[in-house]
């Protein structure tokens, strides 16, 4: 199965970005770390839209940059992976599909950048920092960490923000 990824140039309106591909292709840890959160179950429905759940089935790694980095909308998570797990760059963390909130649109995993907090602050673990640059250096293979970046954005909007994005 060829699993070419297209992400995207932009999502919704808060800073994340849906990648393109097929159905069952691996999403892997982009770094060295620890597995934060597992979202093992989707429990998503359009009666219940809530924000916690539309991710479906999640993994969310605290990178070792001190970076939360997210992937939501699998099809299965890895064998093996579940909170406090050290993790390497390139592991697999689970396999793409269209869960959550994706279930009626093309194959994807939503992919976010924040910083860590206590858990179920989804709107800041679903992304805060555009990923796209880093997305695209990643693929080039230049070592590029969002580390300073996310330092900055929380400094100006605090750990827990207000949720303003689909809410």
């Amino acid at each position: 199965m060829g699993c070419a990824a297209s992400p995207s140039s932009s999502h919704h309106d808060y800073p994340a970005s849906d990648i393109f591909t097929k159905k069952g292709c691996k999403f892997v840890a982009v770094v060295r770390g620890r597995v934060d959160e597992v979202t093992y179950a989707d429990h998503w429905s359009p009666s219940h839209n809530g924000g916690a759940l539309r991710g479906g089935r999640s993994v969310s790694i605290i990178g070792d940059d001190g970076v939360r980095y997210y992937g939501s909308h699998l099809l299965k998570i890895a064998p093996g992976i579940k909170p406090g797990v050290r993790i390497h760059a390139g592991q697999l963390l689970g396999l793409i599909d269209n869960s959550g909130d994706a279930r009626y649109t093309p194959t994807h995993v939503h992919f976010g950048i924040s910083w860590p907090t206590r858990h179920g602050i989804w709107w800041v673990r679903r992304g805060m920092v555009w990923p796209q640059g880093y997305l695209r250096a990643w693929r080039n293979h230049q070592n590029l960490s969002p580390a300073a970046a996310v330092r900055r954005i929380r400094a100006r909007v605090g750990t827990v923000p207000r949720c303003t994005a689909e809410c």
